[in-house]
Order: C-alpha cells, then structure tokens, then sequence
C-alpha cells in the first residue's frame, strides 16, 4: 500500500493503542482544586500508573487516585448543556481522556492503610500512625488545632483514632485547610482505587516525579504495634502533554514498522541471484 493509504490506517492503529494504554497502563489526569497544594497546584496533569495495584497494594505515602465511596460527598460539577451533541461530545470525550472533572474522583495521599491505626494528634500537634507521630513536610496550610471535630465537616485537625478495615485506605490531602478527606468522610476501599500519580507531566516548568516520602519509613506494622484488624471533583481526565509522552512512540513505531515492510521486498530481491 503506498504511504497515503497506509497513514490512515496506521493512526488508526496507533489511536486504539493509546486508547488501551490509557484505559489500562497510563492515563494523564487534571488537577482543577487545591486540595493537594502544594505538591500539586490546580491545572497541572499528572500521569497514574493504572496497573501497579494489580501487582502489590498501595504503600503509605503514595498519591492515589481513586472514586469516591457513597459515604463521600461529591464535589459540584457543571452539569452544562443536556442537548445531544453534548452528550455526543461527553461521550467522545470520556473515550480520549478530555471528559471533564467526575463528581466523585479524588486525589489524595495515603496515610494509612487496612489494620492501621491513625489518630489526630500527639503532644507536636502530628498524625499518628501506630502510635508514631508523622512529620509531614509536604503539608500546606494545615487545619487548626482549636477547632473541635464537626462531623462531616473537615475544619478540625482533630479526628479520634480510627482502625482501618482490611482493604481500605486512610487518605489526606496535602493542604488540610481546605480538604475533605478520610479525617470526616471515612476509608476508601482499595478496590476504588484507579491508580498511583507518580510523575506531574504539565506545565513544563512543574515536571517532577512524585516520590513517597521517607516520612512513614519509621512507623510498625499493624500487628507490631498492637492494632487491631487484618494485614468539583479533585481529577478529571485530561490529554494534556502527558498523552503525549505515552502516545509518540506508538505512532513512531507504526510508522517505522510500515516503512520497513516496504523495504522488505526491495531487499529481497537485491539479494536473489
């Protein structure tokens, strides 16, 4: 096939690809609140390994994204025109990875996970974990200390201690001023986890990885401390340039690979004699 018939087909090929990887292996995600500030600002993109938690469970210290349990309020989301072309265009849109923010996607760190026991706060005003106080330097603007719990509200800094069932995660956000998280909404089942956001992929001069912090490398394991137990929204799908770092290669290869199996033929009969 000449070069005008195959390209066609080659995006094709490429595009089912990149939708693949996405749905299963990498998918870039957008940031529209504050609630992670400042490791992660509204309007970065972060990329989400979607499959490291088929392979092991998610870690202390780990950013996650996740769907929001029923007991989880949903964030307010601008429901927009309900007219056809614009359910089309959802529609479309949650296929690429350019659907606008979910009411009930999160992104959050882990601060604890099944067995644990996470309580607010020691004589230093931390979280603790296991009964070890948490030095968290990736905390902005922390919740105050004064403010008593008040039920679904997270205002307070304050929370009683809490064993995490098996299978579920305790999770924060990083700016706990204006956060709503584990502390007043409850646990979130692992299963609800999409994936880990390991790297922020856009702006450009915000590209850096997101490592898990030595900060929970000092706290026992639930049965080593006597715990109890067994062993709008924050994202939103989103291209970005993020997509574009997973997809390049996949239409690099399909063109290198076209080209040579145009070769092919021509080699071969060089080579007869």
């Amino acid at each position: 096939m000449p070069l005008w018939q195959e390209l066609p087909l080659l995006l094709i090929v490429a595009f089912c690809l990149a939708v693949l990887i996405r749905s299963f292996l990498l998918q870039a995600f957008f940031i529209p609140s504050g609630s992670m500030e400042n490791t992660l600002l509204v309007g970065d993109r972060v990329l989400v390994n979607k499959i490291i938690y088929d392979v092991r469970d998610p870690q202390r210290g780990e950013i996650v994204v996740f769907r929001g349990p029923e007991a989880w309020a949903p964030q307010p989301v601008d429901a927009g025109d309900p007219g056809l072309m614009a359910k089309i265009g959802r529609t479309f849109g949650d296929l690429v990875g350019v659907s606008r923010p979910g009411a009930k996607d999160f992104i959050k760190r882990v601060i604890a996970v099944g067995g644990d026991r996470v309580s607010c706060c020691d004589d230093q005003g931390r979280v603790m974990v296991n009964g070890v106080g948490i030095d968290e330097p990736y905390i902005y603007d922390n919740s105050p200390l004064d403010i008593p719990p008040a039920g679904n509200e997270c205002r307070s800094r304050r929370f009683a201690e809490v064993v995490v069932p098996p299978g579920q995660l305790f999770v924060m956000g990083d700016h706990r001023g204006v956060s709503q998280d584990a502390r007043c909404q409850g646990p979130v089942p692992v299963d609800n986890v999409i994936g880990r956001a390991f790297v922020v992929v856009w702006p450009s001069s915000r590209w850096t990885s997101l490592p898990v912090p030595s900060s929970f490398d000092g706290v026992p394991s639930p049965h080593a401390s006597g715990a109890g137990g067994g062993s709008g929204a924050d994202v939103s799908p989103m291209p970005g340039r993020g997509d574009i770092v997973v997809t390049m290669p996949i239409f690099a290869s399909a063109l290198f690979l076209a080209r040579s199996r145009r070769r092919l033929p021509q080699r071969r009969r060089r080579l007869r004699p």
